[in-house]
């Protein structure tokens, strides 16, 4: 009986097919652990059977649906929490510093974007010509060769600056920088949100990952460090407030 179980099911699995489909929510990745993790715990589960039943039942129950899940690429669950690991998730960044200068020299040293490597660890450099630029990032080990073009999407002098990655680049990016002043009026409070879309795939996945982790955490750093940079000799000579 066992055997013949187990025939019918490797003949089954080799009829899987892993290509993707419109209401996949997982992806192949996950099919293939899910397929591996599922056959086990199912025969595991048939031969258990006779010695523990309810022991057995669980396993094959759980194996079962493991194997329905890679073989179809559609997780229940993943379904009702509106998870889908089909497409990597946007990495949301949100930061807001106050920093002892006047909000017209703060917005001017944001503006000239090649500035922003200067406290950026995360940046390489920034090459700009008029509205548009060439990021380059210093990845955690190089691991990736990361680089964008951006064009400002909206400036208003002192105030807001907005940009956003351009078709056809590594990553899909935006982000915003605004400036007010700060309550008691001798700064500025700076607000950032920066915005990655990683790509579809393997490639997006893995930039997903590396974002989510060290990435993201320099990214956060480094817009913090602008409220010691601004404390800098470099930064009083570029506002006009060197001795």
């Amino acid at each position: 009986m066992e055997r013949e179980i187990t025939t019918n099911i490797m003949n089954s699995l080799k009829t899987i097919d892993l290509n993707s489909s419109e209401n996949m929510n997982i992806d192949q990745g996950e099919r293939g652990v899910s397929i591996a993790a599922g056959s086990y715990l199912f025969f595991k589960g048939i031969k258990n059977l006779y010695r523990h039943p309810v022991l057995g039942l669980l396993e094959a129950a759980t194996g079962g649906f493991l194997l329905y899940r890679g073989a179809t690429g559609v997780c229940p669950v993943y379904k009702k929490l509106g998870r889908d690991t089909t497409d990597p998730e946007a990495i949301n960044i949100t930061e807001r510093i106050t920093v002892n200068v006047s909000r017209q020299a703060a917005y001017d040293f944001w503006r000239n974007l090649s500035n922003l490597p200067k406290f950026m660890t995360h940046l390489k450099s920034v090459d700009e010509e008029g509205t548009r630029s060439h990021w380059v990032a210093n990845t955690p080990g190089n691991l990736v060769a990361l680089s964008w073009n951006a064009e400002i999407t909206r400036e208003e002098d002192g105030n807001y600056i907005g940009w956003q990655s351009v078709e056809g680049s590594m990553i899909d990016n935006a982000g915003r920088v605004q400036f007010t002043d700060s309550l008691n009026g001798t700064g500025t409070e700076i607000q950032v949100d920066i915005n990655y879309f990683p790509p579809a795939g393997s490639v997006g996945r893995g930039l997903t990952t590396l974002f989510n982790g060290v990435f993201e955490k320099m990214i956060r750093e480094d817009i913090q460090n602008f409220k010691e940079y601004a404390e800098r000799e470099d930064f009083k000579t570029f506002a006009g407030l060197g001795e």
